[in-house]
C-alpha cells in the first residue's frame, strides 16, 4: 500500500473538466467539436461521462486549449481507476 497518496472514492469524469474550460473559455461543444476534429456527438459522450478522452483527443484538446495532453490523459486514468476499485453490482 502506497502511504500518504490520496485515492478519492469518486472521481469526477474527465468530461466536467472539460465542460468546466468551456464554459470559462465561453466555447461551444459545437466549437470545440470542430476545432478538434470530432464530431459534436463525440464531444458531448465525453462531457457526459460516456466516452474516454483518448490519447490523440488528448493532443488535439492541448493544442486548442492550451492545457497539456498530460492533465487530460491523468485525468482519463484516475476516472478509469476509480471505476475499476468500485465493487463491482451483481446483475
Amino acid at each position: 500500500m502506497i502511504q500518504n497518496e490520496y485515492t478519492p472514492d469518486e472521481v469526477s469524469p474527465p468530461g466536467e473538466s472539460l465542460a468546466d474550460v468551456l464554459e470559462e473559455r465561453a466555447m461551444s461543444q459545437a466549437e470545440l467539436a470542430q476545432k478538434i476534429g470530432y464530431s459534436e456527438n463525440t464531444v458531448s459522450e465525453i462531457i457526459q461521462g460516456r466516452a474516454p478522452i483518448t490519447a490523440e483527443m488528448a493532443v488535439k484538446l492541448e493544442t486548442v486549449l492550451e492545457i497539456p495532453a498530460r492533465f487530460w490523459n491523468m485525468r482519463q486514468v484516475q476516472y478509469q481507476e476509480s471505476i475499476d476499485r468500485k465493487p463491482q453490482a451483481h446483475h
